[in-house]
């Protein structure tokens, strides 16, 4: 497994605006394995109750469909990364650095995880959850600067969001959930392979993709957990 450390040089980039937020994003990335090390540690949250929730939540539970939570925690911890991916691939279009056709091929990449965002967040809401809001973002002052280095992170993020959806995705236990879960994890592949053609590597390297058992998981991503 490619060590997510390599993501940002190994700088969190995530700052959560609360406690739950960053409690809950930490438990799923242990159990799926991406995004550990990329939560800012040290930051002043604001107490839970004060934060409003972005979505609905009925106070009547015969109006709620029947989903475990457990779902609905791993639906946010997906939506936090693709919060993130999609503000990465924003700002790498707006910086510049891209030209031609990686610019071309991009700019699809940044309007798929901004139409994620919205599907995950309307899903979470429809379900009875509430969408975590979005965090905000730090990165290492390199980011938006090298084409190379861009394109490289790019295609770790893809390269580690497939594995996990692939090797975890068992852990969603409604149907419904589980099929939308897998067809995000189709378009994330297409991603990741264009991402490889890009960096002169090979956009299907085997023929059937690559997972992650949960022991495997867990070995590589307990040391990046920050708690």
């Amino acid at each position: 497994m490619e060590k997510e450390r390599q993501l940002f040089d190994g700088e969190p980039v995530i700052e959560f605006q609360n406690a739950k937020d960053r409690r809950q994003f930490l438990k799923y990335a242990g159990m799926v394995g991406v995004g550990g090390t990329l939560a800012l540690t040290g930051v002043a949250c604001a107490d839970d109750k004060a934060k409003k929730p972005v979505g609905k939540k009925s106070d009547d539970p015969s109006e709620k469909p029947s989903v475990p939570q457990g779902d609905i925690d791993i639906l946010n911890y997906a939506l936090t990364l693709e919060f993130l991916e999609a503000d990465f691939y924003k700002q790498g279009v707006d910086s510049g650095i891209l030209k031609g056709r990686e610019l071309d091929l991009i700019k699809p990449i940044a309007d798929h995880e901004a139409a994620h965002v919205a599907t995950l967040s309307s899903t979470i809401s429809d379900l009875g959850g509430e969408p975590v809001a979005k965090p905000n973002f730090k990165y290492p002052d390199s980011t938006f600067k090298d084409k190379g280095d861009f394109l490289k992170t790019a295609s770790t993020f893809e390269e580690l969001g497939v594995k996990a959806y692939h090797g975890q995705v068992t852990l969603i236990k409604t149907p419904t959930i589980l099929g939308a879960a897998a067809s995000i994890a189709g378009v994330e592949s297409r991603h990741a392979a264009v991402l490889a053609k890009l960096l002169g590597g090979n956009p299907f390297p085997a023929p059937v993709e690559g997972t992650l058992s949960m022991d495997e998981v867990l070995k590589a991503a307990t040391p990046f957990i920050q708690s």
